[in-house]
């Protein structure tokens, strides 16, 4: 995809109600402001002392959607102490830990105002962690609450060495993705900084900080005595055509996996949010189409889904999208409970969505799924992974919806006269 490429503009018909979303949750950071430092202070707090959760769970099967939390959850959330978060165990420390990170929604249409509002950039591959220095070490965790390294760094406060500077207490939390090849560190977001909560900062004052503060600590350099892992902040564009084009195709020194979209206006919002995306294809990630236990990609596509009362089959999103019903008599003879999450295939007849809204999918039972999984699968998710085998979202779509942004930009108004 060369940068000055125009193309027609991009139209699909709708099969989510995400461009909404995106302007409630915009309206809703505006009018509620939690209190921020508390919440910083105590996940620092958590990720430091917390025991690991069991280290044998995969963290890369909490890459999916979590429920976002309601203003009534995130309050009691963020006022969760050390004491009550070191008795969470198994299942609700996994999720715990995970509705700490900001998750994106799989993108499933191209938002509004793309090439002025948001920014791009390209996805290590790894995993995804919260890193916290304090108090003289520098530990990082997991989605399933698991230690991933405990280890002195140069960040604030991460390594117990003469001369360091700064008040004693001060913590600093990263949004990283560790990359296991050249051992780096690649900071995706910065949560807080000496102590200084980031919460209610937009993505484009964040993103400003984190390059700027980042490489003032040393944090940058090569691993030393006092320093063991180099931490490096992912590279970020504006969403027009040269921006879109360096993320995609540029050369970085970590292999990709998608690309991340964030709307400049975004605060650091915990859970799932439609003002950060992924999107994925064959020339920018390994992983476009999930694979089985076997790392084949199915002729069929497999989905989890939450069994509830009453039958129902939900997505994990909040409010759930209701897919489908269980009858009570196989529920019963199966053996399953409220709760459980379950694995199915979509047959031939496919995901039908009408005027944006799901409206019903040929599901066929597979059974019980891993243990191991804490969350079904969202619909932004589904929908994505059904668009990619499908009718994929390309990256010429993203490039000419652009294009006819910048055509309507200088587009000049005209003035009707009597």
């Amino acid at each position: 995809m060369a940068p000055h490429e125009i193309r027609r503009p991009f139209k699909r018909r709708p099969i989510s109600d995400q461009q909404k979303r995106r302007e409630l949750s915009l309206l809703r950071q505006s009018q509620h402001r939690s209190d921020a430092q508390q919440r910083a202070r105590n996940l620092a707090s958590s990720v430091i002392s917390l025991q690991s959760s069991s280290p044998d769970v995969d963290p890369e099967i909490l890459f999916e959607a979590v429920p976002e939390l309601d203003e009534g959850t995130e309050s009691e959330s963020s006022s969760f102490d050390v004491r009550q978060a070191s008795r969470l165990r198994g299942p609700e420390a996994r999720k715990w830990f995970a509705r700490q990170l900001m998750l994106p929604e799989w993108m499933i249409d191209v938002p509004d105002n793309l090439s002025r509002d948001w920014y791009v950039l390209a996805r290590p591959a790894g995993k995804r962690c919260f890193v916290v220095s304090s108090d003289g070490t520098t530990v990082s965790r997991v989605r399933n609450g698991s230690i991933l390294h405990h280890f002195p760094s140069a960040l604030p406060g991460g390594a117990r060495k003469k001369g360091a500077s700064g008040p004693a207490n001060s913590y600093s939390i990263l949004d990283c993705i560790f990359h296991e090849s050249d051992q780096t560190y690649y900071v995706i977001d910065m949560v807080c900084w000496r102590g200084y909560s980031l919460y209610e900062c937009t993505a484009e004052f964040r993103f400003f900080w984190l390059q700027s503060k980042l490489a003032e600590t040393g944090a940058c350099d090569p691993p030393s005595f006092y320093h063991k892992f180099r931490f490096s902040a992912v590279p970020f564009f504006n969403c027009d055509q040269s921006g879109l084009h360096s993320a995609y195709t540029g050369s970085l020194p970590y292999v990709k996996d998608g690309l991340l979209f964030y709307n400049k206006h975004a605060h650091y919002h915990t859970g799932n949010t439609p003002l950060v995306l992924i999107w994925k294809d064959e020339s920018c990630s390994q992983y476009v189409i999930d694979t089985d236990n076997n790392g084949e990609v199915p002729d069929q596509q497999h989905i989890v889904l939450e069994l509830q009362e009453e039958g129902k089959l939900v997505t994990s999103d909040d409010p759930p999208v209701p897919f489908s019903c269980l009858n009570a008599d196989f529920v019963k003879q199966s053996g399953l409970l409220s709760g459980s999450l379950i694995r199915f295939a979509i047959g031939d007849g496919g995901l039908n969505c009408v005027d944006g809204r799901f409206e019903k999918a040929d599901l066929q039972y597979i059974g019980v799924s891993n243990r191991a999984r804490a969350f079904a699968d969202s619909y932004s998710k589904i929908m994505f992974q059904y668009m990619a085998r499908h009718s994929p979202l390309k990256v010429e779509d993203l490039a000419s919806t652009i294009s006819h942004e910048n055509q309507q930009d200088k587009t000049p108004e005209v003035e009707m006269s009597d």
